[in-house]
């Protein structure tokens, strides 16, 4: 009994390590000595629903790659209000950058709102990793700049946006999300009330 489970473990963990190769490749093809290079820097990590991944003032030295699941990461101001900045599922890549960048005690939550289960890179091994591949280096340079796009677009949907033009962007962009998240905090994620947003489901 024990063998057997163990090898549908090992299947699934293999199943796991090919959707981050299939997700990596999506940008850059990576050669089978590549990967085999590469794989080993990525470890596995499993939370279940309402446990933290990071916290306000802790040593950021990792960033996630999620494989399955849903976050949400969010700061608290001084009067205790929470402003959601991401909701964050499959494929998606997270972390407090900031924090993750330059070593800082870190000033964001990200918590789980599924169970969920990622795979965790090291600072210093992304930047191993990148000496070593010119295709990783292409990789995350890509990836931070489709970041600092959806970064910009979420600003301006906040700033020029109405209600219904908000909502009606989410739908289109991550129709998944409506059906995942409560109604609380996708109103607060878009700024309304949630009387509003029922208006707007409506």
């Amino acid at each position: 009994m024990f063998i057997i489970f163990a090898s549908v473990l090992n299947y699934s963990m293999e199943n796991y390590y090919q959707l981050l190769r299939q997700h990596i490749e999506m940008i850059n093809p990576l050669t089978d000595r590549e990967w085999e290079y590469v794989m080993p820097f990525f470890t596995y990590k499993k939370l279940k629903k309402h446990q933290f991944l990071l916290q306000k003032e802790d040593t950021v030295k990792k960033e996630y790659w999620i494989i399955k699941g849903l976050l949400k990461t969010y700061a608290i101001d001084d009067s205790g209000k929470e402003h959601i900045l991401q909701f964050a599922m499959e494929n998606y890549w997270t972390s407090d950058y900031y924090a993750l960048q330059y070593q800082l005690p870190g000033n964001l939550y990200i918590d789980c709102l599924e169970d969920s289960e990622f795979f965790c890179l090291h600072l210093e091994d992304r930047e191993e990793i990148c000496r070593n591949i010119p295709a990783m280096t292409n990789f995350f340079r890509v990836k931070s700049n489709y970041g600092y796009i959806a970064l910009q677009q979420r600003v301006m949907s906040l700033l020029t946006e109405t209600a219904e033009q908000k909502y009606n962007n989410i739908i289109k962009k991550l129709p998944n999300l409506i059906q995942r998240v409560p109604k609380k905090l996708l109103a607060s994620y878009l700024g309304v009330t949630r009387e509003t947003l029922s208006r707007l489901k409506n």
